[in-house]
């Protein structure tokens, strides 16, 4: 039986550039799959602002963020990429927690190096561990997959706090340990992104693309001829949705009904989303006559 790891890295040894919507719970993971999307990332921030209304300081545990990822990898067909921040401890922590991800059938994981509690990669005040220890993270999450073939993205966030240079050194020595892409956070111009893309022309490379973050919105094919495989749009969908909840809680407020309010899902569009006719359908088939 194929793994969802193995039809991600089919899906990555494709041409062009592999673009991941950022989703923060099953709505969002069953519209991206809807979309036509080939895999879909489970965005922290999102998670933490959707789970506990709290930004993305650290807050989540690992058991809240794997049950949020178990259900979102349980509601669609496609690959999902998990963030899994640091692993939630040393070494032997991130052996349990990258169990858990592989039981829960995600395809593929983020294993940054902040020191915890950590945050949004493009807010200020990050911490990170040495290479070496982040290095050692690595290993042990390339032992824990055993033969799942999950996909491990090597990030680092020293790019804010050692300099750009200090963080090329360590996406080289987290390649090295055994990384299948390599996430250089929060890069600050397009100069700093062809640095980044020249310093590894032998592996994949993914790139965050925050709607008002540190980094130059580009897009996928920019980021393509720039050498970059995979981007993520983490926050775009929560900042969508967010909005229009804003605007439609708004009006209601205003006037008392939604009467006239004509930007939302009708009920029957709504149950599209959810599969109601498939469940319906399933109902019937075991219904007592």
């Amino acid at each position: 039986m194929t793994t969802n790891g193995e039809r991600l890295r089919a899906v990555l040894s494709g041409e062009g550039v592999l673009v991941l919507p950022g989703v923060h719970d099953c709505i969002s993971a069953r519209l991206a799959e809807a979309a036509g999307f080939e895999a879909a990332f489970t965005s922290g921030f999102g998670i933490s602002a959707s789970t506990l209304g709290r930004p993305d300081f650290g807050f989540l545990t690992a058991t809240e963020m794997l049950a949020s990822v178990s259900r979102i990898v349980s509601s669609v067909g496609i690959p999902v990429v998990a963030d899994i921040d640091t692993g939630y401890g040393n070494p032997l922590n991130v052996m349990r927690t990258v169990g858990d991800v592989v039981s829960a059938g995600a395809a593929g994981i983020i294993l940054e190096d902040q020191e915890w509690p950590k945050k949004c990669g493009h807010f200020e005040g990050k911490r990170v561990i040495s290479a070496e220890e982040h290095a050692e993270k690595i290993r042990a999450a390339v032992e824990a997959r055993g033969s799942s073939e999950l996909v491990i993205i090597g990030r680092t966030d020293a790019r804010a706090v050692n300099g750009l240079e200090d963080a090329i050194r360590r996406g080289r020595i987290y390649y090295e340990s055994g990384a299948d892409v390599v996430f250089i956070e929060a890069p600050q111009s397009v100069e700093e992104l062809r640095e980044i893309a020249a310093a590894f022309p032998d592996a994949p490379l993914f790139a965050n693309m925050v709607e008002g973050g540190r980094t130059p919105l580009l897009s996928a094919a920019e980021l393509g001829e720039l050498g970059f495989k995979i981007v993520v749009f983490p926050l775009s969908g929560l900042f969508s949705a967010t909005k229009a909840m804003e605007r439609c809680l708004s009006y209601l407020r205003k006037n008392g009904s939604t009467f006239g309010y004509a930007d939302m899902l009708t009920f029957r569009e709504f149950e599209a989303v959810v599969d109601v006719p498939g469940y319906r359908a399933l109902e019937k088939k075991f219904t007592v006559s």
